[in-house]
């Protein structure tokens, strides 16, 4: 049975979430991206999720859950679906907590993230379908096993882990204005949306959604969730056709923005956090810095804003791909 959200991920859950995850996670830094500055066209800082422990944000919100689980469930092994962030992060809850899980990845899951779920240990199983089907695989193999399901983004425990980074950029960048957030499932923007509105309600919060996979923008747009065909986008990590069941009224309810950002955009992101800010981030992580170079992000030159970086877990060929493109200079 899917899980329900019987309430939204509340300020005292984000608290608790980060008290709780705090010693088994990296606490990225806020890096100022000065040499980004004047194509951005504000005062942009970075909050490189890129440098987590796994090389993505989802470590956070996977833990915070998994650490809530009692030993029957613990035992009992993890179950979910991802794009590949989202497994490596509770791949590596389960081998913290000693017990065995088992993730359902798309087909064109990259090879790096495939590999780096089973190298912690992971038993991954290649699904050729849609969001909803690779979940009713997961949905039916948890019933038969008795597997703890783990949602990427649907589970209000998982949004309060990815809500600690809200807090983090409060605290490390009090004076920001604008926070820009990678939109795929909800699950992020939903927390780090809860953090910001409930700490700091005047700070903007933008989420920033591929082109080809305009869910939430089009939801927004008719005021009920609408389900897309699923295109593909070299922003793997956020391609999804329906926004989530759970976050979407979180998101109405707290995110003042949602913007759209072409592939070409997407790369001159990489390429810029790449050559100025000597970060290697994967499209989905490149996102936020693409809406600002394309100018689908309105934001004033002495404006303070944060991006999020959410993830670096991209293939060398990949990327090799993408940079090999770039000219002389470039």
């Amino acid at each position: 049975m899917e899980q329900d959200l019987t309430e939204a991920p509340t300020l005292q859950d984000i608290l608790a979430a980060r008290t709780r995850i705090a010693p088994h996670i990296r606490r990225t830094p806020i890096l100022r991206a000065d040499r980004i500055e004047a194509a951005a066209g504000c005062r942009l800082y970075l909050k490189p999720e890129t440098l987590q422990i796994t090389g993505a944000f989802k470590l956070r919100g996977a833990l915070n859950t998994a650490l809530q689980l009692s030993p029957e469930q613990i035992a009992r092994g993890f179950i979910s679906s991802s794009s590949g962030n989202h497994a490596q992060g509770l791949s590596y809850a389960a081998r913290m907590l000693g017990t065995k899980v088992l993730l359902v990845l798309p087909v064109g899951t990259p090879a790096l993230k495939v590999e780096n779920t089973r190298a912690l240990g992971a038993e991954v199983i290649l699904f050729d379908g849609d969001n909803a089907a690779r979940w009713r695989e997961v949905y039916r193999i948890a019933a038969e096993n008795g597997y703890e399901v783990i949602h990427g983004f649907e589970d209000p425990r998982v949004m309060a882990g990815q809500g600690t980074i809200g807090c983090e950029i409060l605290e490390d960048l009090p004076e920001v204005e604008t926070v820009l957030v990678p939109l795929g499932g909800g699950g992020l923007i939903s927390g780090v949306a809860t953090a910001i509105k409930a700490l700091r309600p005047k700070v903007r919060v933008v989420g920033c959604e591929p082109a080809l996979t305009p869910k939430y923008h089009r939801s927004r747009a008719e005021g009920q969730r609408v389900s897309l065909p699923l295109r593909d986008t070299i922003a793997d990590g956020l391609r999804i056709s329906v926004p989530g069941r759970n976050p979407w009224p979180i998101i109405e309810r707290h995110v003042d923005e949602i913007v759209l950002v072409g592939e070409e955009d997407i790369v001159a992101g990489m390429k810029a956090l790449a050559r100025d800010a000597k970060l290697i981030a994967e499209p989905a992580a490149a996102i936020a810095i693409g809406a600002l170079l394309g100018g689908a992000v309105s934001v004033r030159p002495d404006e303070t804003v944060c991006a999020i970086l959410t993830g670096g877990n991209w293939g060398l060929a990949d990327l090799a791909r993408v940079f090999g493109a770039s000219g002389p200079g470039s």
